[in-house]
């Protein structure tokens, strides 16, 4: 049987998941959807016609205006920034491209109010909209670059070599060829970034823009009302569902993963020609803005403070409890991703539909939203972990889920379903399958999403610092109470620790392309 790299399909419409998966990840989609309960209380308890004036107002308008235009701005440019560079790092010959692609994934580890925070203590003339979508593409395109670069590497050179032996040129190629087969795992990728623009509050709020999760915030602060506030977290919701509708039907029902041996060896790298030296100062540039500028900032603080800004034992001790709750966020939430992707890569219809949409649902929600939900559902019925750790880690699961189920269900499809049919075609359960054979497959792929999970649990900052048990700081709170007095010289000992404990698996997963 000849190796194609598309054409694969998923499991047919008719077979409907196996129990195992099933209940799971309808586990996992309740969890997901517990911030909606507490919107619907909250958002109808004086009556649909005050929640409709709320939604209906003029300033909300605004504020949607305002988000989109900051998401459609920075999806398209981490578009631009992810393909270009994964195409790079990972297809062309391109000095130093084993370096390069460590370099461009670093930026995942500078949380976006770091980002933020450094170039507008450089240029204060860039607060607001430009700022925003500054900060907020330097530190997403990996994003869209991990996914694209991972297709990059898993699609047939063969179609390529065979569309340059008719005649096309590498741009031809690679517009005509390569992009369509990129477009699923860009597609996810931007999804990403969209849900991740639209539930950021550190980077908007430092810049003094105003969108949903601003609104939302202030709206919380100004008044014991939460109506207004969860109107808002609504439209949210509403549109989280219309990016993951829309991201379905642009990434199509082709599977991705060969039937056979197909072409083993590697693609033969493009030669870049005259455009190399245009390629390193490309690559250059985006590194020198993302990473360098941000720690080079971080580096002035740190020298312009004295004895008085470090304490080392509380820096240690918050260090250990930032890793401590990361980790164990990032682990909730794979165990829970692992049965929604591979319900989402193998299976077709509605059930598969709802449950991976349901999973998306909190990510574009405020962690503020999401962390007085968990709240207001505890203090109800779940007392004894109001103000504990388990309650914090479910709200990194809410919050990250879609980051494991995109690299859980990417990893999926890679893996070639026929031999998942032959193991069920010898005897095996549908659990043994899963352990035996879907799993160690896709455990590359599943791991690399873990690791990007931990990074963006160290990051995350509103569910923090509502739901950390009394006396609990991160390196994310610190930094931001520091922050909020302006001591900018007290808050960069913190912002460095976390930038370098958040780079180790940034490293790595640059480093495993």
């Amino acid at each position: 049987m000849r190796g194609t790299a598309t054409g694969v399909p998923r499991t047919p419409k008719g077979t409907r998941p196996s129990w195992v998966l099933i209940v799971p990840a309808c586990l996992a989609a309740v969890l997901a959807v517990l911030p909606l309960v507490y919107l619907g209380v909250r958002a109808l308890e004086r009556g649909p016609g005050h929640a409709w004036s709320v939604v209906a107002d003029d300033r909300t308008a605004l504020l949607l205006a305002r988000s989109l235009a900051l998401t459609a701005v920075v999806v398209a440019g981490c578009l631009v920034l992810g393909v270009s560079l994964a195409w790079l790092t990972v297809r062309s010959a391109l000095p130093g491209a084993r370096m390069w692609s460590v370099l461009v994934t670093l930026p995942l580890a500078v949380p976006s109010y770091v980002a933020a925070f450094t170039w507008l203590s450089v240029a204060p003339s860039l607060a607001g909209f430009a700022g925003s979508a500054l900060a907020l593409t330097l530190v997403s395109f990996p994003y869209v670059l991990l996914p694209v670069a991972a297709a990059l590497r898993g699609t047939d050179p063969a179609q390529e070599e065979v569309s340059r032996a008719l005649g096309l040129g590498p741009v031809r190629t690679f517009v005509r060829v390569t992009l369509p087969q990129l477009r699923p795992a860009a597609a996810g990728g931007g999804l990403l970034v969209a849900l991740y623009v639209l539930s950021d509050f550190g980077a908007v709020s430092l810049m003094r823009y105003d969108t949903f999760t601003r609104g939302i915030y202030t709206s919380y602060r100004a008044s014991f009302d939460r109506t207004p506030a969860a109107a808002l977290s609504a439209v949210l919701v509403l549109m989280t569902i219309a990016l993951v509708a829309a991201e379905t039907r642009t990434r199509g029902r082709a599977g991705h993963a060969r039937t056979g041996t197909g072409t083993a060896r590697p693609a033969v790298p493009a030669a870049l020609g005259r455009l190399r030296l245009p390629a390193l100062v490309w690559c250059g540039a985006v590194t020198a803005a993302a990473v360098a500028f941000p720690l080079a900032t971080l580096g002035y603080w740190l020298a312009a403070g004295n004895s008085a800004t470090w304490d080392p034992a509380r820096l240690t001790d918050t260090a250990l409890t930032t890793l401590g709750v990361a980790a164990a966020g990032a682990a909730l939430t794979g165990l829970l991703a692992l049965p929604v992707g591979v319900i989402a890569a193998r299976h077709r219809g509605r059930t598969a539909q709802l449950l991976e949409q349901a999973a998306y649902a909190g990510h574009a929600l405020p962690g503020i939203t999401v962390a007085l939900a968990l709240v207001f559902l505890a203090v109800r019925y779940v007392n004894p972990i109001y103000q504990e750790t388990p309650l914090l880690i479910c709200a990194y699961a809410v919050l990250f889920l879609p980051v494991a189920v995109a690299a859980t269900r990417a990893a999926v499809l890679q893996a070639p379903p026929v031999l998942e049919d032959v193991a069920r075609s010898l005897g095996r359960s549908p659990l043994r399958v899963l352990r035996e054979v879907t799993v160690p497959l896709a455990a590359p792929g599943v791991a690399a999403g873990a690791a990007l999970t931990f990074v963006v649990c160290m990051k995350e900052l509103p569910a923090t610092l509502l739901l950390r048990p009394t006396g609990m700081d991160t390196l994310a709170t610190r930094l931001w109470t520091e922050t909020g007095t302006a001591s900018y010289a007290a808050a960069a000992p913190y912002a460095a620790a976390l930038i370098l404990l958040a780079a180790i698996p940034s490293y790595l997963l640059g480093r495993s392309r």
